[in-house]
């Protein structure tokens, strides 16, 4: 099922989800965009991708490395190398 979305949810929690970007992904689908909720990301699996927070410089997403996003704040992924499978763990939901 097509989602129109750049990623897939494989498992799904109260309060987190472990998504999936794969290696083949376009990267003008990783747009800017912004959440409705503070979020904790961190990476299961992949290289080189990072995540990029408004009025900042890139930082390359590392394994068991936790990332905050706040919410309301713009971001986005740029891909790296192989597939990405992130855990995201919503905050105060």
């Amino acid at each position: 099922m097509d989602t129109g979305k750049p990623y897939k949810d494989i498992e799904v929690g109260s309060n987190y989800v472990i998504r999936e970007f794969d290696e083949n992904i376009d990267p003008i689908e990783l747009m800017w965009h912004r959440d409705r909720e503070d979020r904790i990301v961190e990476v299961i699996e992949g290289n080189n991708w990072m995540v990029q927070l408004d009025n900042e410089l890139p930082k390359k997403l590392v394994k068991e490395n936790k990332v905050f996003i706040p919410k309301g704040v713009y971001h986005r992924i740029i891909k790296g190398e192989g597939d990405l499978k992130v855990k995201i763990q919503f905050v105060n939901v």
